[in-house]
């Protein structure tokens, strides 16, 4: 019997071996991800005084991430930052860039706005399938017939984030491609996820939702959400609620309001606000800040591009 009892124990060793290996990977696994989506993890990124180095970081990054959320699929953490990750760097290091190619580079401009797109819808799928993991058949619902309304009367205010970077990343991705039909028809719902953030957290990210309004509510049609009547309001709250240390709000209005406007005046005093801001005041929003007033200088310096008619008070040699 010895002989036959050895194999057998020696294969319940190797089994229990095997598998505490296992749940041993999965605990490291669960750590790491743990440390890389903690609070702060991201100040690690949007602290930083070096744009092209936070640019150069990203691609890995992301694919890091990608890589973890891809063994430990249902940490809600790991889904924010990733989906979160695409969509900043998509807008900072992709549109961003893009927008201000000048004119004999359409091509690359607009390649690198496909991208953008891209990028966009890949965070924000990543975020959409966060939300229905944690809120099942959430995927499925609509405001058109009623369903939506119960699962966002469930979440609760650490669902801001998810809710937030989820609109932003689509709504992006609208921006870029109005005729793209498949994502207009999601837009009223998108907007829908805004107002439960708004409703659960109205200081999220120091007037993150502010600026978000002034941008949504300024560009869409009414049929899709848009407001115009409301976007002095929220541009209003978003200075109080960044304490002025952010230069974001006065280049979103710059842009969302004063160009079709063709108010002149309002643009470069916003502008001039953003670009007077001292970076250093809040370090945590260092980068952003950066990228903002380096978008602010972007537009001042093309303004004859946004205006017909301006009077910059530059004077001009005339020809005789």
């Amino acid at each position: 019997m010895k002989p036959h009892f050895i194999p057998a124990y020696g294969g319940f060793l190797a089994v229990l071996v095997l598998f505490s290996a296992c749940s041993i990977n999965k605990m490291a696994i669960r750590a790491v991800s743990n440390a890389l989506t903690g609070e702060g993890s991201n100040s690690v990124f949007t602290g930083d005084p070096d744009p092209k180095l936070v640019g150069d970081a990203l691609p890995f990054a992301i694919k890091m991430y990608e890589t973890l959320l891809s063994s430990n699929p249902e940490h809600q953490g790991l889904i924010l930052t990733t989906g979160s990750l695409f969509i900043m760097y998509s807008n900072a290091f992709i549109q961003g860039p893009a927008e201000f190619l000048p004119v004999t580079e359409y091509e690359n401009r607009l390649a690198a706005l496909e991208r953008a797109k891209r990028f966009y819808l890949r965070g924000a799928d990543i975020l959409y399938g966060g939300l229905d993991k944690k809120y099942p058949g959430f995927s499925e619902a609509s405001s058109l017939d009623g369903t939506l309304e119960p699962y966002l009367a469930r979440m609760k205010k650490d669902d801001v984030p998810l809710l937030y970077w989820t609109a932003a990343g689509y709504l992006s991705a609208y921006s870029l491609d109005p005729f793209d039909l498949a994502l207009g028809r999601r837009v009223p719902d998108l907007m829908f996820l805004i107002d439960r953030a708004y409703a659960l957290d109205p200081d999220f990210n120091h007037g993150a939702l502010d600026e978000f309004y002034i941008l949504a509510l300024s560009s869409l049609p009414e049929s899709m959400g848009g407001d115009k009547s409301r976007v002095e309001e929220h541009f209003h709250r978003a200075l109080e609620k960044s304490q002025g240390i952010l230069a974001g709000p006065y280049v979103s209005y710059a842009q969302a309001v004063s160009i079709p406007a063709q108010d002149y005046d309002t643009f470069k005093d916003y502008l001039e606000k953003a670009l007077a801001l001292d970076v250093d005041a809040d370090p945590d929003s260092r980068l952003l800040n950066i990228i903002a007033q380096r978008k602010a200088q972007s537009l001042l310096d093309a303004v004859s591009d946004y205006f017909i008619d301006i009077d910059t008070g530059e004077e001009w040699d005339s020809y005789e």
